[in-house]
């Protein structure tokens, strides 16, 4: 078994629940609005996001396009009369504020933080993951925090990661470890960096033949077995 002394989270959905926060979010501007969030509404918005996400991922839009963009364009399709850009202004406001913990990051990352060189890798806004990080008390925990937004790059783009390798002090890549939840982003973007990788993925979602992960976890315990 290896010896990994430097481990790089991903924060959303791996360490915060970002799905819980941003479904609260959803459900009380919608409710502020007259509406009721229906799946068929929740499913749509989720495709329309995700879209935007692995556009941006793939170097393909800016940032802001995804911010700009997927209110709008799902009000669109629902064929409401709602403007986008202050639904998201809101929306934004009230994840800044959000900080449900994935079950067990805290008490994982308390643990592993005495023994490891732990690193937050998150593509997102900068502020809103600060603030929700803050108020989950989770930023002691980290030696550095690496947000896409302050680096100028994003997972999982080999820039994001030289960028953040270049700012650990004697890092190592053969003890590195990638931990996300997303195969095209944490786990494809550990693999372009040169980094082993653990996927968690505690709902089993379907593998992919061409993103192999060196590890998978369905629960975040089960990482103690992996580092330690």
């Amino acid at each position: 078994m290896k010896h990994y002394h430097f481990l790089l989270f991903d924060i959303d959905d791996t360490i915060l629940d970002f799905k819980a926060t941003e479904k609260s979010a959803l459900t009380f501007l919608f409710e502020q609005q007259g509406l009721t969030l229906t799946t068929e509404i929740e499913n749509n918005y989720n495709q329309i996001n995700q879209s935007l996400w692995q556009d941006f991922e793939q170097n393909k839009i800016i940032r802001d396009d995804i911010f700009s963009s997927r209110f709008p364009l799902l009000f669109k399709e629902l064929n409401v009369d709602i403007d986008g850009i202050l639904f998201e202004q809101n929306y934004r406001h009230f994840l800044n504020h959000g900080y449900d913990l994935v079950d067990g990051s805290l008490k994982l990352l308390k643990e592993l933080s005495s023994r490891h060189s732990i690193y937050a890798v998150t593509n997102g806004v900068s502020k809103t993951q600060y603030q929700r990080m803050g108020a989950a008390k989770l930023l002691p925990l980290f030696n550095d925090i690496f947000v896409s937004e302050d680096t100028g790059y994003q997972k999982p783009m080999k820039h994001y990661f030289d960028y953040v390798f270049e700012r650990i002090p004697n890092f190592s890549i053969e003890q590195a470890l990638m931990i996300g939840d997303s195969l095209s982003s944490d786990i494809l973007g550990g693999q372009t960096a040169g980094i082993d990788t653990c996927w968690f993925n505690p709902n089993l979602k379907p593998s992919n033949p061409l993103i192999q992960p060196t590890y998978q976890i369905t629960k975040l315990d089960e990482l103690h077995d992996i580092v330690k």
